[in-house]
């Protein structure tokens, strides 16, 4: 009897360990201010972008995917915490002293700690921006075995920045000292990146790449990625806070071709995303990874970028900070092999809160205790009812106070709410108007009274950012 009894034990650990490491990886990669227009499979046309192609053949792109809201801090936020910006604790970009971001409280839960729990090893490697090292908000507080980068965001503005972070301790780049230039941090932090794969291969991963790419200042080694776009556009210099001894940390510098510094930035992130899909398909691991690109939000205009040129927004109006479609709608695609079917499309409306709950059913995970989010597995798999959102709704807290909601085909937006917490709403017909360029409000003053409702609703104040006193 005891011998069968260590045999069952012994079967029993086998079967588990045998379960673990069936879990998928899950790899997801975050550009910053990537618009929706910027990469090949959105229908860029000056700027390659070949490992993005290759993934969108091998995976799913989302035509109707939302970021969290239309800056850094909040939209990241949201997409950690399952939350939309009506209900999440970060709302805005507040600065801390003497570095970072106003830090996510204790009580807020990440999707990140809950794979730990569920037994994945977990790596952030990028921009981090809800927390400074030591407080409740930090990488390693919020589920984060792992984490290299800049942890401020106003830090990552300069791409040779006098340190990095590696989880708690302070990394000197000796060489840059905003004088001079000599470690492209970005090189630096995909490095490190590949390590973390190579490191953990042998059992399950959550890995988050937050890359700062493309995100301005506007600079980069003069190399091949540079070259290639060096003569192919017309140009005008851009004067900005130089390196030197009058620069400021939170400055953009000077870019003498600032169209052929963007392009050769995005196609730096791509040979980046290529790097990854590599080393996932020579340790074995790709056919076990699930591989997700996304953006934070809509294209900047900062230092010298110039969206129009390149249709960054892809035809939508609306840039960074807008919460118009150009603001908010991101690229999205997902590779699974033999789960998500190769080179497909879906006009599936999902946003960021909704990943929570995803991610949580591929583990195995217990759901949420609290998430705006609906799992989008059936949509990625083809296989069951996908449950649909009654709306969709981001706020932003800056230029007067904005909100937006989407019911279906229709989008309203509320300017200035700061000081007219009641004003009139924008209305259109994202169906007919893609572009929002016809405001039907005076016609529909039914769809009015429901996406007023719906934005009452949705908005719950927040001790840090207090947008409405709803009338």
């Amino acid at each position: 009897m005891k011998q069968l009894l260590i045999l069952s034990f012994c079967c029993a650990a086998l079967t588990t360990v045998v379960h673990a490491q069936q879990k998928p990886n899950i790899v997801f990669i975050l550009a910053d201010d990537l618009g929706y227009g910027d990469i090949g499979p959105y229908g860029q046309q000056k700027i390659k972008t070949p490992n993005l192609d290759r993934l969108a053949k091998q995976g799913m792109c989302f035509t109707s995917f939302y970021s969290g809201t239309s800056v850094c801090a909040p939209s990241r936020a949201s997409l950690l915490t399952g939350l939309h910006t009506g209900h999440t604790y970060i709302r805005g970009n507040k600065e801390i002293q003497p570095e970072g971001q106003e830090p996510l409280a204790d009580s807020v839960q990440s999707y990140a700690r809950m794979l730990q729990q569920a037994g994945y090893t977990t790596g952030a490697f990028g921009k981090w921006g809800l927390g400074m090292v030591g407080t409740s908000g930090a990488p390693d507080k919020k589920g984060f075995d792992t984490f290299f980068g800049y942890n401020c965001q106003r830090q990552s503005h300069r791409y040779y920045p006098t340190h990095l972070w590696d989880n708690d301790r302070k990394v000197i780049l000796e060489g840059n000292n905003l004088q001079q230039k000599k470690v492209y941090a970005p090189e630096l932090i995909q490095e490190k990146t590949l390590a973390f794969i190579e490191a953990n291969k042998s059992r399950p991963f959550f890995l988050f790449i937050p890359t700062v790419l493309p995100h301005a200042e506007l600079q980069g080694p003069e190399d091949a990625y540079y070259r290639q776009y060096e003569h192919s556009f017309s140009e005008t210099p851009h004067k900005g806070n130089d390196y030197g001894p009058q620069a400021s940390v939170g400055g953009y510098a000077s870019v003498a071709k600032p169209r052929a510094t963007f392009a050769a930035m995005v196609t730096r992130l791509d040979a980046y995303v290529g790097q990854v899909l590599d080393k996932l398909e020579e340790l074995g691991l790709s056919r076990n990874t699930i591989v997700i690109f996304s953006s934070d939000n809509g294209p900047h205009t900062e230092g010298g970028a110039d969206p129009a040129f390149f249709n960054s927004s892809g035809g939508f109006r609306g840039v960074k900070r807008d919460l118009y479609e150009g603001g908010i709608r991101v690229p999205f695609i997902v590779k699974w092999p033999g789960k998500v079917k190769a080179g497909s499309r879906t006009a599936q409306p999902a946003a960021f809160w909704d990943l929570m709950p995803t991610f949580l059913d591929i583990a195995g995970a217990p759901p949420a205790k609290a998430t705006d989010g609906i799992s989008i597995l059936p949509t990625w798999l083809g296989k069951g009812r996908q449950k649909e959102h009654p709306y969709f709704y981001w706020e932003f807290h800056e230029g007067g106070g904005r909100q937006a909601v989407r019911a279906g085909k229709w989008k309203a937006v509320r300017l200035q709410v700061k000081k007219d917490p009641a004003g009139p709403l924008e209305l259109y017909d994202l169906q007919q108007d893609p572009g929002e360029k016809h405001n039907v409000a005076a016609q529909h003053p039914d769809i009015i009274k429901k996406m007023d409702g719906y934005m009452r609703a949705a908005h719950v104040e927040s001790p840090l950012f207090p947008l409405i006193v709803q009338q």
